[in-house]
Order: structure tokens, then C-alpha cells, then sequence
């Protein structure tokens, strides 16, 4: 990610993990899912699970399949991703959005992607 490489506790929500090792990403919305400004793209190790407010969110949006939101996903394994909204490349924002609780908000129905 950016060059950059760290370890996570497994369990942890991603974008708290991103955020904990100074990648400023975006979470506008405090972790809800109600945006996309999370939004990552996996270049490996993407689960194959999903939440079903982060399926609802990218498929309003027409993401579905080629971003994830890092507020819905918690690490579990080795990850690459690409942070696709950070401080330093939107150039209105101030801030990056309220932190998010160590929990994946709303509630977190799981399920495999493959029953989407």
C-alpha cells in the first residue's frame, strides 16, 4: 500500500489499520458505510466475505466488484490493497472523517460474495 508495509492484529478493522499506520484514508461518514470515501482496491488477498451494507453501498454506486469499503471489512489475513481517497489526494478535504469504533457498523451480516 503506497509502498508502505505493516502488520495488524487479526481482528482489527481495516480502516482503523490503515489509519493507525499514517495513511490518512477517508471515513467521512465514521465507519457506516453511508459513503465510499474507504473505498480500496485489493491488489491481494480480498476476503470472500462481505457485509450486506457494504454490498448495498458499492452496488448503489456501481462498484460492486471493483472496490471494497475498508470500514466493513475486518483483517483476518495477509492484505495488498490501494487506498483510493486520502487527505493528500482530495484536494477540498480538511480532514479525513470522524474515527471509526473498533466494531464494523451497522451491524455486521456477514456472508460469503458469492451469495450476493
Amino acid at each position: 500500500m503506497n509502498g508502505k508495509s505493516f502488520t495488524v492484529a487479526a481482528g482489527t478493522r481495516l480502516v482503523n489499520a490503515i489509519e493507525d499506520n499514517n495513511v490518512n484514508i477517508g471515513h467521512r461518514c465514521g465507519g457506516k458505510s453511508k459513503c465510499t470515501s474507504c473505498r480500496v482496491v485489493f491488489l491481494a488477498g480480498e476476503p470472500t466475505t462481505m457485509t450486506a451494507a457494504e454490498h448495498a453501498k458499492l452496488t448503489e454506486k456501481g462498484m460492486l466488484g471493483i472496490m471494497r469499503l475498508s470500514c466493513q471489512i475486518v483483517v483476518d489475513a495477509d492484505m495488498t490493497i490501494e487506498p483510493q481517497m486520502t487527505l493528500e489526494s482530495v484536494a477540498d478535504w480538511t480532514d479525513t472523517g470522524p474515527r471509526c469504533l473498533d466494531a464494523v457498523e451497522p451491524d455486521a451480516l456477514v456472508r460469503p460474495t458469492s451469495s450476493f
